[in-house]
This record gives structure tokens, sequence and C-alpha cells, in this order.
């Protein structure tokens, strides 16, 4: 029995998230939608709902296309991953609230991009300058975030 439903639950887990996204959708349009321009309460729902659907009807086609016997072995947990993307969410908590916005988001970036065997320091520093530079135009610049870019203390 349980071999079996090892066989089937991918199949099973995408119309569980199928259904729930119907179940969202049945929700949503209890709310007035909107428009684009004017999004109401049950817009963001809605989408998500449609999301879920089409997320859950992607799994449940394919695992229909996936091969059963040849059921592939799952690799060994990676802690360094793990590791370096926990901790570099705890670097933004603390560097966020006595660093500012660009040493978090740069500590935060560089520390998860570590979390990948395949990236070298360089690698990882170019990537969270690139973020912090993205960060300053669209959280700064465009959004005028109130979290402050430098900070002491």
């Amino acid at each position: 029995m349980t071999m079996r439903l090892q066989d089937h639950k991918d199949f099973i887990g995408g119309l569980l998230v199928l259904l729930l996204g119907l179940v969202t959708i049945q929700e949503a349009v209890s709310y007035k939608v909107g428009t684009l321009s004017r999004m109401g309460p049950g817009f963001f729902p809605l989408s998500l709902g449609v999301i879920l659907c089409l997320t859950g009807l992607a799994i449940v086609v394919m695992r229909k296309r996936a091969d059963s016997a040849s059921v592939p072995t799952s690799p060994p947990p990676e802690w360094r991953g793990w590791l370096c993307i926990c901790a570099g969410i705890a670097s933004f908590v603390i560097l966020g609230r006595y660093g500012g916005m660009m040493p978090a988001t740069f500590a935060t970036v560089f520390i998860s991009a570590m979390g990948d065997r395949e990236n070298s320091i360089l690698t990882a520093a170019i990537l969270a300058f690139v973020m912090c530079i993205t960060c300053l135009i669209v959280f700064w610049g465009l959004l005028h975030m109130q979290l402050p870019l430098f900070q002491w203390g």
C-alpha cells in the first residue's frame, strides 16, 4: 500500500494544489474583483487561485508523462545551502536594523549565494552588488521605502 501511495504522491499533490486553487477562486469571487487599473479586494486572491490551479494542473499533467519505472534516488540534503540561506535571512534582520538597507541586502545575497557550491566569492559579490543597485532603484528610488540606506547602530 505504501509503495502504491508513493508512486502517486505527485499526482495526489497536484490534485490537492488544484483543489486549493479552486477553493481560493470560489472565495475570491465573493469579493469585488475590479480591473487591472482599479484592483478590488478580490483581485489578488483570484489571481492566486488561478496560479494555484495552473500549477496543480501542470503537476498532474507532468506526473502522467513521467515514467514510474525510473524512480530517481533523492540526493543527500544540501546542508551548506540550508545553512547559508538561513544565515542570509538572519543577517538581513540584524544588518537591516543596525546597518541599513545596503549592507543588509549585500550580506543577505552574498551569504545566500555562497550556499551554491558552484558560486565563487567573486560571483557571489557581483550578484550581491547588482542586487544592491536593483534594491536602490526599486525600493528606495521608485517605492520610497523608509528603510535608511546606511545607518550606524
